[in-house]
């Protein structure tokens, strides 16, 4: 039986929309929940949060988020924050961040997705937030910067630092694969460092439409559909080459625009 007031808690957080297939992930063994998205869209964040929200029934949770590593206490601060108004000024506050230099991590969305993380900690729910973008400079000598390893290691630091939390990660797709693409000039992608088995990953899957991002202009995008239709929920579909477990598929994609800024 849960205590009285674990069951407080449970009923003062925002009610968790039901996502497809999500039972797929709550296997004891993955350690890590990785999806990989095409940063820019209404629906991937929204989707991310619903997972993030159902992960919290089943116990405490850090979504690893791809924000550079130092917004670390400007997070800490807005997680903490009891006013929303206060809370979004400080994370948009932050001088080097994606909320300033736009390409799709700065978005409305995004920024929806935020505050409700915000909420459901508000509410009682143990969520921790943690900005994962290393600073890692190629080196002269060297034909790629470490970038992924030094990710995967934040990853795995925040892991053994709190064993009993479920990493839930939302990165862009390139990070979260398993295998190496061919042609890719990466190397392994960060969520391939760890053992197969503890960590499942998903790709954003959109029904076309379109995504706010910066191509050869910045703006709305054209999103290529994967021909999953317009079903929602978890897909749990191996790719040929191993680099993903399946699908997050969300319908057809919303661009959504960088945040309006006062300043």
């Amino acid at each position: 039986m849960i205590s009285l007031l674990a069951a407080a808690l449970l009923t003062a957080q925002p009610a968790c929309a039901p996502v497809r297939g999500s039972e797929a992930l709550w296997n004891e063994d993955l350690r890590f929940i990785a999806v990989g998205e095409m940063h820019g869209t209404a629906e991937a964040p929204a989707a991310f949060a619903d997972l993030v929200c159902l992960a919290l029934e089943k116990g405490p949770v850090t979504a690893v988020l791809e924000y550079p590593a130092p917004m670390q206490a400007t997070f800490d601060a807005f997680m903490a924050e009891p006013d929303a108004d206060a809370a979004r000024v400080l994370l948009l506050a932050y001088p080097h961040g994606p909320f300033r230099y736009h390409d799709g991590r700065g978005s409305e969305a995004m920024l929806a997705m935020f505050q409700r993380f915000r909420a459901l900690h508000q509410a009682g729910a143990d969520l921790k937030l943690l900005a994962s973008v290393p600073d890692s400079p190629r080196v002269e000598g060297f034909t790629q910067s470490h970038d992924e390893l030094d990710r995967a290691q934040l990853w795995s630091a925040a892991a053994r630092a709190a064993p009993e939390r479920r990493m839930m990660i939302f990165v862009g797709s390139v990070h979260a694969g398993k295998a190496r693409r061919v042609g890719s000039r990466i190397g392994l992608p960060a969520a391939a460092h760890f053992r197969p088995e503890e960590v499942l990953s998903l790709y954003v899957a959109a029904d076309g439409g379109e995504a706010w991002n910066c191509r050869d202009e910045c703006g709305p995008n054209p999103v290529t559909p994967l021909g999953l239709g317009d079903r929602r929920g978890v897909v749990i579909a191996p790719e040929a080459d191993g680099t993903f477990d399946g699908y997050l598929a969300v319908g057809p994609a919303t661009a959504s625009p960088p945040v309006s800024r006062q300043d």
